[in-house]
């Protein structure tokens, strides 16, 4: 390819994080073959003989990668770039590190590489003593290597070099007066590309004249290093969105454009599809405004293509599953294309060793995603470098397969339907920008948390209009309806037969599920239901102080850079939560091993009582052996490690339940001096009654002696309730896969605190 006359257009792997495997690379080369982009620079930060020991030469084992590799791309028709990034610890003057850096550049061309690139980003502007002898700036140390790097390489025709004032918020004192930039424009040999990501890191819109000022300072036109959909910089981001802000005018003003994406590979399918439709129709001439470059359409056609992508059998890592029978259309289509022929032609070079048994009934159980399945890969390694032990793998397996039938079993085979894909990229856009569903998320819960003393529970709704009041409820109902469609997408990608796409995706779908829930769980307490009938509280305590007041729109502004706000549209959602500074409590990791068990959380009602009763009863019966029920009262250890809290605030208090019923609760109690006033005078008094009619005599047998004996001295110990008035909660927890488990802390508590404990903060 002639680099000079051709409009470079690609993939830069130049993130912070895991480089892209051999084969995911294989995989981008076709998709870029597909898709008409012509050109990757392979620059992973990560890569130790990159960055950080750029001078040590590859072993013969990598060497043979690295072959391969430049031959994958050539045969694909796409130039391969080799960069190197020295700058963090090259001495400019010296002669032994120009020397390394040459050995270094020699070994990768006698491998077949013709196109390179020098990176001086993200480094310190100091020099060493030496270089500020030999050198009249930093910039003139930098030009002087890389020109005769260039030179000894016999002038490539695609030589890249990267500026450390590579953007216009870093050169100083501004793009037309930086000495840095004017030094590089004057010096650098001409036929050497400079790289610009435009007038930020990560820049939101780039235009015909933004780039005309720098192309006057470099002499030339620069060539795009674009951020748009990098997402290294936050763990809890990742951009799915279309390609976006760049008009495809941009091409007479630039020498090339590569994208430098979303570090999990597989969320790169729809940014670089629709970067192949940009680039086609800059590089043709489009008359009819219909065929210019649109990003709705452009998005529309890539992800009606990602359909088929996502209902391919993939195992994590890219390999094809070799023993899966494709049923469906969709499947069968992508099965018989050229396209998805070659990709499961080179994606697995050593196909997975699978039984050749017929597949038993339990069998369809297999690939539920908390076991990972019997037909998947037996040790996943693309889940962030975690791999799920075995025997876990196979307990969660049979925990799941002993459920009954009929209640949200997965197969592993189910495919997304195309809304859930829409509404997967609308919840995961773009880092300026969200999506329609992000959008009404973010709108609805702001205006319910303002206007939601209209329903409180502490009298207001009385003066409320009743307008008012159903509009509240109406868009209420939206928004709960909405967390539970982002519920049944976190289902439908945790069962979807593409598990490479599960294991890149799985973090984000899981981290805003379980922000949704804690919003959905705000928004029904915000109502008021909670409150019981009986409650003596008569209303619940005001706790929109603990609320954020800021948007984080507000924080992150137009200017400011995306990693300004860190958590995208979950930290925005938080800020609207009552969580105040304690956003951290929240953040809750993924299992190792994606999980398809679904969780809900709401408020407490009085018909959970029941069932609650029945996990204490049952965990002290395991943990400490059966009582004697013919002397405890099936109620006993319920009143005495729940009653008290779930009568006296319920307000505080919510459940958390599976698709199989209520598995556990958190109870919360605002005040404890108030809340143990309130328990001496009226709780310990109807406990002493119900216990104490049990008795068929005034002395009653030994264990009610007992049991009475326990109420008086609890009594006693009352006022060490009295010690603080800051929240206290106290949290019961019920897995049913693993059985009843609870922590080391002994249940304590009135109405009944053994053993001389307090009923402070208690964990269970």
């Amino acid at each position: 390819m002639e680099g000079k006359s051709i409009f470079l257009c690609g993939v830069v792997e130049g993130f912070y994080g895991r480089p892209w495997s051999m084969e995911q690379r294989r995989v981008l080369f076709q998709w870029m073959q597909r898709w008409g982009l012509n050109t990757y620079l392979y620059g992973p930060k990560d890569d130790l003989k990159h960055r950080l020991l750029w001078r040590e030469l590859y072993t013969a084992e990598e060497e043979v990668q690295v072959k391969t590799l430049i031959s994958e791309a050539e045969a694909r028709g796409l130039s391969f770039v080799y960069a190197l990034s020295p700058g963090q610890d090259i001495i400019f003057s010296s002669s032994c590190d120009l020397s390394l850096l040459k050995r270094k550049l020699k070994q990768v061309a006698e491998l077949g590489c013709k196109a390179f690139a020098v990176l001086f980003d993200d480094i310190d502007h100091s020099m060493c003593q030496a270089d500020k002898e030999a050198f009249s700036s930093f910039a003139h140390a930098q030009v002087s290597v890389t020109n005769e790097i260039y030179s000894f390489l016999g002038e490539p025709p695609i030589f890249l070099f990267c500026p450390t004032e590579y953007c216009d918020s870093l050169c100083s004192p501004s793009v037309a007066k930086s000495p840095y930039l004017i030094t590089v424009g004057e010096d650098l040999l001409p036929g050497i590309s400079v790289i610009w990501t435009g007038s930020k890191v990560i820049s939101r819109e780039l235009s015909a004249d933004s780039l005309s000022e720098v192309r006057t300072v470099l002499q030339r036109p620069p060539l795009l290093w674009d951020n748009l959909h990098a997402n290294d910089y936050d763990s809890r981001r990742v951009f799915l969105g279309p390609f976006k802000g760049r008009p495809p005018g941009l091409h007479g003003h630039l020498h090339g454009l590569l994208l430098n994406p979303n570090c999990e590979f597989e969320a790169n399918y729809i940014p670089l599809h629709t970067l192949g439709s940009w680039h086609r129709s800059g590089s043709e001439d489009k008359k009819d405004d219909a065929e210019q470059y649109c990003p709705e359409r452009a998005l529309d056609t890539a992800l009606l293509d990602w359909m088929e992508e996502l209902n391919q059998s993939l195992l994590p890592g890219r390999q094809v599953r070799s023993n899966d029978h494709k049923s469906s259309k969709a499947s069968s289509k992508s099965q018989s294309s050229e396209s998805a022929t070659d990709g499961s032609k080179t994606a697995d070079p050593k196909p997975t060793k699978t039984s050749s048994e017929p597949p038993k009934k339990e069998d369809t159980t297999a690939h539920l995603s908390s076991s990972g399945g019997k037909q998947e890969s037996p040790t996943p390694v693309y889940s962030n470098g975690d791999q799920a032990s075995r025997a876990d793998t196979q307990a969660s397996t049979r925990s799941l397969v002993e459920k009954p039938q009929g209640r949200g079993l997965v197969t592993g085979k189910n495919p997304l339907s195309e809304s859930q894909v829409r509404l997967l990229v609308g919840l995961h856009y773009l880092p300026h920008e969200y999506g329609p569903a992000a959008k009404s998320l973010l709108q609805d819960l702001t205006w319910l948390k303002a206007n939601c003393q209209c329903v409180s529970a502490n009298g207001n709704k009385k003066k409320a209009l009743p307008q008012k009041v159903e509009e509240w409820r109406s868009r209420a109902a939206q928004f709960l309806a909405s967390c539970d469609q982002m519920a049944l997408l976190h289902e439908g990608v945790v069962n979807s037969v593409n598990r490479a796409v599960l294991y890149d995706l799985y973090p984000y779908v899981w981290d805003l599920r379980n922000t949704l829930l804690v919003a959905r769980a705000f928004v029904s307490w915000l109502e008021g239901r909670i409150l019981s009938d009986s409650s003596s509280s008569g209303s619940w305590k005001n706790c929109f102080h603990w609320c954020g007041t800021t948007s984080g729109s507000e924080l992150l502004g137009v200017e400011a850079e995306p990693w300004a706000f860190k958590g995208g549209l979950c930290g925005e959602m938080q800020l609207l939560l009552p969580m105040g500074t304690s956003t951290e409590l929240f953040i809750h990791p993924p299992p190792l091993f994606p999980s398809a068990r679904l969780y809900n959380i709401r408020p407490f009602h009085n018909k959970d009582k029941m069932e609650l009763y029945r996990m204490v009863r049952q965990l002290q019966q395991r943990s400490q052996g059966p009582p004697d029920l013919s002397v405890i009262h099936p109620d006993f250890f319920g009143d005495r490690c729940l009653g008290a809290a779930l009568a006296l605030c319920p307000e505080y208090s919510f459940v958390l339940e599976d698709e199989l019923g209520v598995c556990g609760c958190v109870l919360g109690i605002q005040d404890v001096r108030h809340f143990a006033k309130r328990w001496q005078a009226s709780w310990l008094p109807a406990m002493r009654d119900k216990y104490s009619s049990q008795a068929p005599g005034a002395a009653g047998t030994p264990a009610q002696r007992r049991r009475c004996s326990a109420s008086r001295r609890s009594s006693r110990t009352t006022q060490t309730l009295c010690s603080t008035t800051s929240p206290h909660s106290c949290a019961w927890t019920l897995p049913r896969a693993g059985g009843l488990q609870r922590q080391p802390q002994p249940p304590h508590g009135p109405p009944d605190c053994t053993q001389g404990q307090r009923f402070e903060g208690c964990v269970l």
